[in-house]
């Protein structure tokens, strides 16, 4: 899935896969503290632990999102 960022660069949405906070946010942009309440309240995906340091979310759950937010 091709999208466009703020810049209206493009953007390939990976079918399979992981993407950290920034690449989300090139797709939906809102910023941190805004996607992390809304990580909170259930709006939006919850996260996957990938390592102590490392947090990511499904590519198949954000391409869900973006449906949704585009209806």
């Amino acid at each position: 899935m091709l999208e466009t960022t703020k810049n209206s660069q493009p953007f390939h949405l990976p079918e399979l896969g992981y993407m950290r906070l920034p690449d989300v946010l090139k797709i939906i942009p809102i910023g941190k503290s805004t996607w992390w309440a809304g990580v909170k309240s259930g709006r939006f995906p919850k996260p996957v632990k990938l390592g102590p340091r490392t947090t990511a979310w499904r590519a198949q759950d954000i391409a869900v999102l973006v449906k949704e937010l585009n209806n």
